[in-house]
């Protein structure tokens, strides 16, 4: 049967909670009640036929609680006068809540609302967008609201996270809610306080003038006549990104290598560095302008990630050359070829054309499906050869 039944009202009620249409109403005030709920019942030809079950139907609505029905009386023939439910409605938001289990919900976002109200009123359209994740975050509502304000009255204030005080507020929790608070500060904040072209959560401390934890660059010196620290041949250096750029350094090559093993075991070479690579990130490599001057090689793996990644490389330093990314030396280890999960397929622009019609046959599985050769099994003895190849 497709007659209305409590459930269904109740259900019907559900959805509005869900999209967030009874919620909201409780930060924007507009009346959402009385609300008629759509009620369909049995026609003259059910009274007929099915009589038993229309009276049985029509019981249901006569103890239902939190909504009130409207009845209409109904005279037939054979049956004569007989009531039944014409209309439901729920008169109040606190019936609507009490029906659907969540008064205490509703207490929640009233309190949401009303401290929001009286401490900053700048996020109450955040409120009206997102009232269940507010219910959410009301047990966290009253530091997030300290947070933005603390901002709001030192605008970029060049500090770490953890260096904001706001009593019960800590680094972690900062870094925890970057989402929610990104959009409270961008509502709560004046224009001049936002760096507009930094988006995103990884972006959050520079957005807002926060200082973030420095990138950091890890290389190893591969020439032992090249002497950074005194006594000690070949170090393996970590120097933030900042420190890295200023770093007087009297090489005229360097490595990049996306593996911690390779460059842990990178030959020794005259003149040279190697840089324990970072993937998709190259930002920290960027700022060092004295990279300019020397011979770069990148050696990444020999699938569509790794040529995607050179392509990267080459938009901060154009004269990068591929190292170990070649046909020959893919064919060469066929035993350990493997398979790469989510292959890139856009076209790549600042490839060579030997490494472009490499990554073309291993986009469009040529040579075999998904086909990636790891840089860390390429054999040791080929990685020394290639060295001495390029001098």
């Amino acid at each position: 049967m497709s007659w209305t039944t409590p459930r269904s009202l109740k259900a019907q009620l559900s959805r509005l909670w869900e999209r967030g249409v009874l919620s909201r109403s409780m930060v924007t005030a507009d009346a959402t009640c009385p609300l008629r709920l759509a009620l369909k019942g049995p026609g003259s030809a059910d009274l007929t036929d099915r009589f038993d079950a229309v009276r049985a139907w029509a019981a249901e609505f006569a103890t239902v609680q939190h909504v009130r029905i409207e009845w209409r009386e109904v005279r037939y023939r054979v049956q004569g006068a007989q009531r039944m439910p014409a209309q439901a409605w729920v008169d109040t938001l606190d019936a609507a809540l009490a029906l659907l289990g969540k008064r205490r919900d509703g207490e929640r976002l009233s309190q949401v609302v009303a401290l929001t109200r009286a401490e900053c009123p700048a996020l109450l359209p955040w409120l009206a967008r997102r009232p269940l994740q507010a219910i959410e975050l009301a047990h966290e509502w009253s530091r997030l609201v300290a947070v933005v304000r603390w901002l709001a009255e030192h605008p970029r204030p060049g500090v770490y996270p953890r260096q904001v005080d706001v009593a019960g507020v800590h680094s972690k929790f900062i870094e925890v809610h970057r989402a929610v608070l990104s959009e409270l500060l961008d509502l709560a904040l004046p224009p001049d306080a936002i760096a507009e072209g930094r988006g995103g959560v990884t972006h959050f401390a520079a957005r807002y003038g926060l200082r973030d934890k420095p990138v950091r660059v890890r290389f190893r010196l591969l020439d032992g006549s090249t002497q950074s620290i005194p006594g000690v041949t070949c170090p393996d250096i970590t120097l933030d990104a900042e420190s890295f750029a200023r770093m007087q350094c009297e090489v005229s090559r360097v490595f990049i290598t996306e593996n911690e093993t390779n460059f842990l075991a990178f030959p020794q070479a005259t003149d040279a560095l190697v840089v324990f690579g970072a993937g998709y990130g190259w930002d920290a490599l960027a700022r060092a302008q004295w990279l300019e001057r020397c011979a770069i090689h990148y050696w990444g793996d020999i699938d569509t990630h790794g040529f995607a990644i050179l392509d990267q490389l080459r938009s901060h330093f154009p004269h990068v050359a591929s190292f170990l990314m070649d046909r020959e030396t893919l064919l060469a280890h066929a035993v350990h070829w493997g398979e790469e999960s989510t292959p890139v397929r856009h076209d790549l622009p600042r490839l060579q054309p030997q490494e472009r019609a490499l990554y073309d046959d291993l986009r469009a599985n040529r040579i075999r499906p998904n086909l990636r050769l790891e840089q860390e099994r390429i054999g040791y003895r080929w990685v020394t050869a290639r060295l001495r190849e390029i001098g």
